[in-house]
């Protein structure tokens, strides 16, 4: 039985940059090929708006290296959509980041597990592993 998973943002970074802040039971779950991992284009506008700012170095430019890993790890990537970005108006306001509450959607519509390190996300209507 395959199990859907959307990665978060710092998640996905922690995984290519800093594996050992991943738990063990994240790792366990990206390394299992026969998990569909989704990897979100609110994460890579994300990613690219912190690498223009300095807030993190990556080994190569966001255009060239998040598509490669991408292939690489044989992630899906989920589109954003209308429907995603009005469903954040019924959340609760537990957390204000922007990129956060729109992941927060996604999963929700898509009924996936998110994978994340950021425990705002259990006070949400969604399965998380952290």
């Amino acid at each position: 039985m395959q199990n859907s998973y959307l990665i978060d943002t710092r998640c996905w970074l922690n995984w290519h940059i800093s594996p050992e802040r991943l738990s063990p039971i994240q790792y366990t779950i990206l390394e299992d090929i026969d998990n569909d991992i989704y990897f979100s284009t609110v994460s890579a506008w994300e990613i690219n708006i912190k690498y223009r700012l300095g807030q993190i170095t990556l080994p190569s430019l966001p255009f060239r290296y998040i598509p490669d890993r991408i292939q690489k790890d044989q992630m899906k990537v989920l589109a954003f959509s209308l429907e995603h970005s009005l469903r954040t108006e019924n959340l609760p306001l537990h957390h204000n980041d922007p990129f956060d509450r729109l992941l927060i959607t996604q999963a929700q519509l898509g009924d996936m597990t998110i994978l994340t390190d950021d425990k705002r996300f259990e006070l949400y209507d969604i399965k998380v592993i952290i």
